[in-house]
Order: structure tokens, then C-alpha cells, then sequence
């Protein structure tokens, strides 16, 4: 049965080869834990001298070795801050591009729950329908049957779906969505449906399938029509198959083999193993300016919004205190109250922040995934220094 609709949706969908790179696996395997124009933001201002949230990027590649630190910062008033510390490349030792791009990673799990809760308002998906309703035959396994996995619980990560990620080979190259798929579903499942929670980047790769079958277009079309023109993401897009370069100025990604290993260039390669999952490049700014729109209502109705931040208690790779809603999580600040926002790990590099109800917004981006939880403290440290500030 899962063959026959597995062969159902591959012959609707296009393989493109795409450029190889070897990376190895060690640096693949974290993800999780996609308009252009002018690069600087509509209001940007370099900050005269180092404060708070410059000092904490100074930190970053002063005392973790971190490469380069990024970050934007908007306050309630609407005035955005601009930062960078380190070099955009190690080799030329040239200057980090202001506001520069980078892989925002699973930040784009928020863009794919959005197009679904939008579908939902729609009348075209329904939160609480099984997959089977939209993929049927199509999602089975050893502990696995889409006949009892919802939607919701896609979003939320509630499925126990095995995550594919942690069996990717050391080969990134292209894998078209239903590749990613099989590769999961060759593993057992986690646990029984809605009984816990645990982060799998194959619920969003079935998110992903369910919108593209639901409208009949790609989910890049889908992102661009419904939420990257309407709010105006000058610098935000989804990688086009075979599309391994950032089309940008940005700064250079590294990795390492192992730790204490040299860095090397993990800038280029080809995205598509993060798909719905993981696929996007944008900038400091338009994140601010994405989640900024979704919890100012911009995007969902506000039905869809309010469940989309109904959570659920969320552990690793969120940290303390983390809840998970439907593709957004809530994280609490040392002033006392929380913001919403998602972050992104992948080869290269490492983004965080998000939005508070009363419109502060702050991005952080670095351009190596933390080898250690210390520096990932540090890098969320600045987050809470430039909202609370």
C-alpha cells in the first residue's frame, strides 16, 4: 500500500541533481536541533559605540572563536540596530556584511507552519485530520501509520516519527522531499502519537508534502505568495533544487571535523536535505520583521494564531524553560517575560531570537554551529541582553 502511494507522489515530483559536497556528517546531522533587493534594512543604525549587544558579539569571537556575529535589533519604537563582530571571511580577513544573509535552518519550520495554519483557515486542512487524509497510503512503518498521526501533531512535534537527519550519510547532495521520507521511515517509530514530545524534522517534511498536495504548487511558491511578498521579505527565499550558493553578501560558514580541528568553508552546498524543515537563507532583519508580522496578526487569522501559540513543554535542542506551539516556541527572558521566535542549526551556521507581544524583536546569527552548550548560552545571552535591554 505505501508503495503504491509512494510511487503516486514521486512521479508528481521533479529530481534535480545538485552540485556534491563533501561535509561530513558530524556537521550535517545538527539541524534543529527558505526576494531579493538592496541588503540594508528599510531603518538601519550601526551603534555609535559598543553596547551591551555589541559587547556580547565582541565576546562571541574574542572568547568562543566563533568567526563572525551578526545581529539585528528592533526596538518598540520601531528603530532597528544593526551589529557585527568578527570577519566575514578568514581568508581575506574582510569585513562582516552588514545584515549580510545566512541559512536560517529550522527557522523555516515556522514559514511551512504558517502556510498550513493558513490552509487551515482556508477550510483546506484540518489541524486535528490524520496525514492519511491528504498523503494516504503514503506514511507507514514499524510503529508508524498515518491513519493515526494528526496534523496538529505534525506541527508540534508530538508524532513520534523517527527523524531523518540523524541518518543522513556524509554525501550532501540533492534529496528530493519523499528521499528524506523513506530515509526516516525506515526506522522505527519513537513513540505512539500524541504520548510525548521529541523534535523530528520529518514532521515537517510531511508538513511540507501535505501543503504542496492540498494547492497543487511547490511549497516555495506557496512561502513566496502567502507570507515572503505580502510582509515584504526583501532578502528572504527558498533555494531553488541544485541552488548551493547564497545569493547575497553574507559571511562565510565554517565547520569543523572534530573539535580542535581546523575550520573550513561549509558556505556552499546544497540545502535540500533541510526542505520544510530547513531549507531557507534571510537575514537578521527579516526574521525581526517575519515574527514581528505573524504575532502582530498579519498572517493568520487569529484563531490560527492562537493555536499556533498554544505550547507544550519542549526540551532539546530549546533549552530551559522552552515551549513548543505549532512551529513556534516560546522562550522566557530574565525581565520577566518571554519571547516567540523558532532559530535554526545548520552546516555553517547558527540563528536565534524572536519577537515579544509588545513588538521588541531581536536576531542573532553566527557562522559556525556551537561546538559546546556555553557558547550556545552565550549566543541566546545576547538574545535576552537585547530584548531586556
Amino acid at each position: 500500500m505505501r508503495e503504491q502511494a509512494w510511487q503516486r507522489f514521486r512521479s508528481s515530483g521533479r529530481r534535480r541533481g545538485g552540485r556534491r559536497r563533501a561535509v561530513p556528517a558530524a556537521a550535517v546531522v545538527a539541524v534543529g536541533v527558505m526576494a531579493t533587493g538592496a541588503l540594508a534594512p528599510p531603518v538601519a543604525f550601526a551603534a555609535a559605540r559598543p553596547d551591551t549587544v555589541q559587547r556580547g558579539l565582541n565576546a562571541l569571537v574574542r572568547s568562543d572563536g566563533v568567526p563572525a556575529a551578526l545581529a539585528s535589533v528592533k526596538g518598540r519604537e520601531g528603530r532597528t540596530r544593526t551589529y557585527t563582530a568578527g570577519a566575514g571571511d578568514l581568508a581575506t580577513g574582510s569585513k562582516v556584511p552588514r545584515d549580510g544573509q545566512v541559512r536560517i535552518g529550522s527557522n523555516t519550520k515556522t514559514f511551512t507552519a504558517v502556510v498550513v495554519l493558513q490552509l487551515v483557515g482556508e477550510g483546506k486542512i484540518g489541524l486535528d485530520a490524520p496525514v492519511d487524509t491528504y498523503l494516504p497510503g503514503l506514511v507507514r512503518g514499524e510503529g508508524i501509520d498515518g491513519r493515526h498521526i494528526t496534523v496538529r501533531q505534525l506541527l508540534q512535534h508530538t508524532s513520534g516519527l523517527p527523524n531523518y537527519v540523524k541518518y543522513l550519510g556524509d554525501d550532501v547532495r540533492y534529496y528530493a522531499p519523499l528521499d528524506l521520507l523513506d530515509i526516516a521511515l525506515q526506522h522505527k517509530a519513537d513513540f505512539a502519537p500524541g504520548t510525548k514530545w521529541e523534535y523530528s524534522n520529518t514532521n515537517y517534511v510531511l508538513a511540507g508534502l501535505i501543503i504542496q498536495k492540498v494547492t497543487g504548487r511547490p511549497l516555495a511558491e506557496e512561502m513566496d505568495q502567502r507570507i515572503i511578498r505580502p510582509i515584504g521579505l526583501r532578502h528572504t527565499y527558498f533555494p531553488a533544487p541544485g541552488d548551493v550558493t547564497i545569493r547575497e553578501p553574507h559571511p562565510k560558514g565554517y565547520y569543523q571535523d572534530a573539535a580542535g580541528a581546523p575550520l573550513r568553508d561549509g558556505t556552499e552546498w546544497d540545502p535540500s536535505w533541510g526542505w520544510a524543515a530547513g531549507q531557507m537563507i534571510s537575514t537578521n532583519s527579516d526574521l525581526n520583521r517575519f515574527f514581528t508580522a505573524l504575532l502582530a496578526g498579519r498572517l493568520l487569522p487569529a484563531a490560527q494564531l492562537a493555536q499556533m501559540r498554544t505550547t507544550v513543554p519542549a526540551g532539546s535542542p530549546f533549552g530551559s524553560g522552552a515551549r513548543y506551539g505549532l512551529g513556534l516556541v516560546s522562550k522566557p527572558l530574565s525581565c520577566g517575560s518571554v519571547y516567540w521566535g523558532h532559530g535554526g542549526s545548520t552546516t555553517g551556521y547558527e540563528t536565534r531570537g524572536g519577537v515579544t507581544d509588545d513588538g521588541r524583536a531581536a536576531n542573532v546569527a553566527v557562522t559556525i554551529q556551537p561546538a559546546n552548550q556555553a557558547t550556545m548560552k552565550r549566543v541566546e545571552s545576547v538574545v535576552d541582553t537585547a530584548l531586556c535591554r
